[in-house]
């Protein structure tokens, strides 16, 4: 069987209504993207970074800097639904996002950006109580979606993107 290039650890699977049991290694996982990220692309050249991790898809250096332009936008969204009633929140086009001068540069800022967002994302998690979970955005493409629903999907969206990364070296052979 072919493994699908764009989905190394398959599609997002969400479940509702978390219990803290089932948010721990979400949470967890969001704290290790950072330290996964900058081990999956330690020693890669230039020309490494800027290969794309399937063909049509992004560079790996797009993918880098791609990471903290999600999740720097799904701290804000937490943070709106935090703070609001059901607040409607703003899509970006991530493809044109990925196309800008700031995604052609050097890996290490967005490495340290996510690394510290990373931090404060997760000492916010940390402090969330059961009720908050279920606040929710209106996602306008999505619906309405609840925190513990972000919270799969960004947990999701790192180790997915670590693993285009990592996939494509071990493809590769690069070690």
């Amino acid at each position: 069987m072919e493994t699908d290039l764009r989905y190394p650890i398959g599609k997002l699977q969400r479940t509702e209504n978390l219990s803290d049991a089932q948010r721990t290694p979400l949470i967890s996982a969001i704290a290790e993207a950072p330290a996964k990220l900058r081990q999956a692309v330690a020693g890669l050249t230039e020309q490494q970074l800027d290969t794309p991790y399937r063909p049509g898809g992004w560079t790996v250096r797009q993918v880098v800097h791609h990471l903290p332009d999600s999740h720097m936008n799904s701290v804000v969204r937490f943070k709106l639904a935090l703070t609001e009633d059901e607040p409607t929140i703003k899509p970006y086009d991530e493809a044109l996002w990925a196309k800008l001068p700031d995604a052609k540069g050097a890996v290490e800022p967005s490495l340290v950006l996510l690394e510290s967002l990373h931090t404060r994302w997760i000492t916010l998690l940390d402090s969330l109580s059961p009720s908050d979970w279920k606040r929710t955005v209106r996602h306008p493409e999505m619906g309405i979606v609840s925190l513990d629903g972000l919270l799969q999907m960004y947990a999701w969206h790192g180790r997915h993107h670590v693993a285009h990364i990592t996939s494509l070296r071990e493809r590769n052979g690069w070690r």
